[in-house]
């Protein structure tokens, strides 16, 4: 009872904004460019059946996938070096805090000269903006792991493979998996502004094209492939992180608003 009342709470409002949406968009109450959602589900499916929807999404989720797991990997493995090597830290601290608050779609220009308009370079800045999230997280997590948990393990006699597998891996999980929610969310963010400024493919494309020849519609209806995209590969993120995880977030907030 307790859950369904929640699952109402949650989408009273979301049902009440688009039904008022809808029926003052028959009406003719909202600006052309407004795209009603039956308008917008019937371009969707009209996008679908032809199969161009399909198209782009193969093509988005694959640079994106790419380049979230590229940018993610690299952003674990260094940030949880900076978190445990003094020398790594020092070089790479004050370079992510420099370049951290650059959008880093100012740098697609640089990937677009370097590694030409296709694939690579939409892989390469969505790689470029998981790393600086990732970091920080993978950072943070070793920085922040209680010391009396590795002291313990070191007077047990544990190696410092033990200790990195045994204890830190799994003491800084937690953090490392909140790093990979934001870094997906930027992965989905870039990737989209990249496939508008200089794509030949992919669902930013059908957005652009929708734009030029004024179908906000067909427009809508790639955005909100874009949205349920990003919001499938967050709950699968969470689902995995939920099995890896398991007892972790028992005792939780989290844990308990579930």
């Amino acid at each position: 009872m307790k859950l369904r009342l929640t699952v109402f709470q949650n989408l009273l409002v979301p049902v009440v904004v688009v039904v008022c949406w809808e029926v003052f968009g028959r009406l003719g109450d909202v600006p052309p460019y407004l795209s009603y959602p039956s308008q917008i589900l019937a371009a969707l499916w009209h996008l679908a059946a032809d199969g161009e929807l399909f198209g782009a999404v193969v093509v988005s989720l694959y640079r994106v996938t790419a380049g979230f797991a590229i940018g993610a990997s690299a952003g674990v493995g260094v940030g949880l070096a900076a978190g445990l090597v003094r020398g790594v830290r020092n070089f790479f601290d004050p370079l992510v805090s420099l370049l951290f608050a650059v959008p880093k779609i100012a740098f697609l220009p640089v990937f677009l000269i370097l590694l030409g308009i296709g694939d690579p370079s939409k892989i390469g800045i969505v790689a470029f903006s998981c790393f600086f999230p990732m970091f920080i997280a993978a950072r943070h997590s070793v920085s922040s792991i209680n010391k009396l948990f590795v002291w313990a393990a070191q007077n047990m006699g544990a190696s410092r493979h033990t200790l990195f597998f045994r204890v830190i891996i799994p003491a800084a999980a937690p953090e490392i998996f909140a790093g990979l929610r934001i870094s997906l969310a930027h992965a989905f963010i870039v990737l989209f502004a990249a496939e508008l400024i200089g794509s030949h493919s992919g669902l930013g494309m059908l957005i652009a094209d929708g734009e030029d020849a004024a179908r906000f519609d067909l427009m809508f209806a790639a955005i909100l492939a874009f949205a349920i995209l990003g919001f499938v590969s967050d709950r699968i993120l969470m689902a995995v992180r939920a099995r890896v995880l398991r007892g972790a977030m028992l005792g939780t907030e989290e844990k308990i608003l579930a």
